[in-house]
């Protein structure tokens, strides 16, 4: 089963670096496309902090080292876990392979460029959330399906040894 986790986790980020590009090639910086007036645009935007722009106005020099440096972490970790729970094709494993597809999509931009590229911006009535791209929604998907495992699953009840018989 690892190899079809891996295999999710590399098609997570295909379909990144390809959204990436296609936006970098057809959307100027800071520019917009509409999708759904309201809700939906494509924004090109630089994100130099964590997910969803947290920390990018901070100006330490150690933001992006730190940034790699806990993707790498996260990464090992995600890594143990997936190897461990491999056995079988289940919700943890297709949670986890969601993960680790995110941050090693997000980890390429931050290793090659400096920056994460987002662009996926939505908006409903006042409320705006911050742009976010594909490993970012991965990620979020992931962690998702992680949660709901721990909240749903019923944990196993340990069997009693029975009473030794006596003659």
């Amino acid at each position: 089963m690892r190899k079809y986790h891996f295999l999710i986790a590399a098609g997570v980020v295909v379909l990144d670096r390809a959204s990436k590009w296609l936006v970098a090639q057809n959307i100027g910086l800071h520019d917009s496309l509409t999708i759904v007036p309201g809700f939906i645009r494509l924004t090109h935007v630089e994100n130099r902090g964590a997910a969803f722009g947290l920390f990018s106005d901070s100006p330490s020099g150690w933001k992006v080292a730190m940034l790699i440096l806990s993707s790498l972490i996260a990464l090992l970790v995600v890594s143990a876990l997936l190897w461990k729970n491999s056995h079988a094709m289940t919700v943890t494993g297709f949670g986890l392979a969601l993960i680790m597809g995110g941050a090693l999509g997000n980890l390429w931009d931050r290793l090659l460029e400096g920056h994460v590229t987002d662009f996926l911006d939505f908006s409903l009535g006042g409320y705006h959330w911050p742009a976010f791209n594909v490993a970012d929604s991965a990620i979020v998907m992931g962690a998702l399906l992680l949660v709901i495992e721990i909240l749903l699953t019923k944990p196993v009840e340990e069997k009693k040894p029975e009473p030794a018989k006596q003659n």
